[in-house]
């Protein structure tokens, strides 16, 4: 069941009109979650509501965006890219599937546990930072060909493992929660000494389709099973990775571990990483995250 995230007054940065129009968009997307449990006529106001939860976060950005260029906000450029992310890539890619789905419970779900857990995230981390309340948690923005090859080597990875056909939906994918997930944590060193740790979040019905397939038996439960075959899963993927972007010779495998979604993010929010991307495989979501020390 997709949890509800209540507003409260951490959440303010202290400008009343941005804050205003957060509470707006929590409102909303509680709205949305109250209609979505209709099953009856509940898909189809969820559509309209939908139109109106989007058109509503694209004039907020606008104006935050304003509200940063007017009081020079160093972090804006990045900022902006953020928003642009979720606005050209990730709410396309999340339309698509309602679409396709004919508005389905379970991509309405995804729809508004995505919205959600970014808006959660982004108010917390990104837009306390524009008042000062906490550090600016980006250090750089890889964006361009680095960025591209990533994309490129991860996308081979999981048509290659998992046969199936991905589409990047986030270039800068914040920790936000899409359900039930297998999370798993590698920690890699370099004869120097030189660590790569990669945390990969694989959505249950991602992994479900992938051990059964491996297996040929129906499963439908994460039990221990599943989730350490999950887990050899992201070894492997981490494994192809080194392959296609030649760093396997580089680097030996320290640690391995899965975590808890509080341990996830935990981790996340206190940790800087150079990579953080989200795809949809068609069949769950995959976020995998990579910090370089």
């Amino acid at each position: 069941m997709l949890k509800e995230t209540e507003w409260n007054k951490h959440f303010n940065i202290g400008v009343d009109s941005i804050d205003n129009a957060h509470r707006k968009l929590f409102s909303i997307v509680h709205r949305l979650i109250h209609l979505s449990r209709d099953e009856n006529n509940g898909h189809w106001a969820c559509a309209e509501g939908i139109k109106y939860f989007k058109s509503y976060a694209m004039q907020h950005f606008a104006d935050e965006e304003a509200y940063m260029r007017s009081i020079g906000y160093k972090g804006y450029e990045m900022h902006k890219r953020l928003h642009d992310d979720m606005q050209y890539k990730t709410l396309p890619a999340l339309e698509n599937e309602l679409t396709e789905s004919n508005y389905s419970q379970e991509s309405i779900q995804h729809f508004l546990g995505i919205c959600l857990g970014w808006l959660t995230a982004h108010i917390l981390i990104e837009d306390r930072a524009i008042t000062g309340k906490i550090a600016n948690r980006w250090k750089a923005d890889n964006n361009g060909a680095d960025m591209n090859a990533l994309e490129n080597a991860l996308t081979v990875t999981i048509q290659e493992i998992f046969r199936l056909q991905t589409e990047i939906m986030s270039e800068h994918y914040s920790g936000e929660d899409f359900g039930t997930s297998l999370i798993v944590r590698l920690t890699y060193l370099s004869d120097t000494q030189k660590k790569i740790q990669i945390y990969m979040v694989l959505e249950k019905s991602l992994v479900l389709k992938a051990v059964s397939a491996a297996l040929d038996i129906p499963l439908t439960k994460m039990d221990k099973l599943v989730m350490n075959a999950g887990k050899e899963l992201s070894l492997r993927i981490a494994e192809q990775l080194g392959m296609h972007c030649r760093l396997s010779s580089q680097y030996q495998l320290e640690s391995s571990h899965i975590m808890t979604s509080d341990q996830f993010r935990k981790a996340f929010y206190s940790e800087i990483f150079d990579y953080s991307l989200l795809f949809n495989t068609g069949h769950g979501y995959f976020a995998f995250c990579v910090k370089l020390e």
